[in-house]
């Protein structure tokens, strides 16, 4: 996992625009280490701070390396994936025939079932990557922090300078705020900053978005009430078990009514 600062090596950094992989990319740019790729996958999903923080990344980037960001996205995004990209596996098209949903969209993600990580970030960037490292023999630097080593992959050409240099998540975070990257207060909101609209996020970041980004809030609404119409209640219609997010809406309602 060390790190090479031969120029021969074409290197390339993924970039999910949380703090670890910003402060990896922050610190290779400080150290003059090499940066030929930065790679970022767009699930057009994000938040609007998010949006404003890749573009100043771009711009310091620029001006450092003389490159930009390369953005990548999935042809049609998230809501075509969620309620139209048609279904072809015949064992799938029985079992929705049989609970009478359509034979189109995937729905809610869930924990089991991820389809927008992978169709809409881990795919982009893995065939990008791989490209690079077979026609460019290039090394792939990935943002993960010191105290989550335990997810890093055994492969020659990835390499992980965080965890080289010991540098936890809460130094990443530390890191970018020194160098003026503060996302807009969003981890000061949320513990996590990638898509707003995500069914995995916890109950505690659901109320945090009700409350400052309402206009996040009330897409969030619409995308529930449009699954729910289509998918009906089970898993595929369901925001999380048991609940959609109207009745989130309904409950963070009353507790505000009540601490009122």
């Amino acid at each position: 996992m060390g790190i090479v600062k031969s120029k021969e090596n074409f290197s390339a950094i993924s970039l999910s625009g949380g703090k670890d992989s910003t402060a990896l990319m922050l610190l290779m740019i400080e150290k003059g280490l090499p940066i030929d790729s930065v790679l970022y996958a767009d699930t057009t999903m994000d938040f609007p701070e998010m949006e404003a923080h890749i573009a100043k990344l771009d711009g310091l980037l620029f001006r450092e390396c003389g490159i930009h960001i390369t953005t990548l996205r999935h042809p049609h995004g998230f809501e075509w994936l969620m309620f139209d990209e048609p279904k072809v596996k015949p064992s799938c098209l029985e079992k929705r025939a049989r609970l009478g949903i359509p034979p189109f969209g995937n729905g809610w993600p869930g924990a089991r079932v991820r389809w927008c990580t992978g169709q809409l970030k881990t795919l982009l960037i893995s065939k990008e990557v791989n490209r690079l490292k077979l026609e460019k023999n290039a090394l792939h630097h990935i943002g993960i922090a010191a105290d989550e080593a335990h997810r890093c992959k055994d492969d020659p050409q990835n390499r992980y300078p965080l965890v080289e240099w010991g540098i936890t998540e809460a130094q990443a975070l530390q890191i970018c705020y020194n160098h003026g990257f503060d996302w807009g207060g969003l981890y000061e909101i949320y513990h996590r900053v990638s898509c707003w609209c995500c069914p995995l996020q916890r109950v505690g970041e659901l109320r945090n978005l009700r409350h400052h980004h309402p206009e996040l809030w009330a897409r969030l609404l619409e995308l529930d009430q449009r699954a729910r119409a289509q998918f009906g209640p089970g898993p595929l219609g369901q925001f999380k078990k048991n609940w959609s997010v109207e009745r989130y809406d309904e409950r963070f309602a009353r507790e505000d009514a009540n601490s009122g």
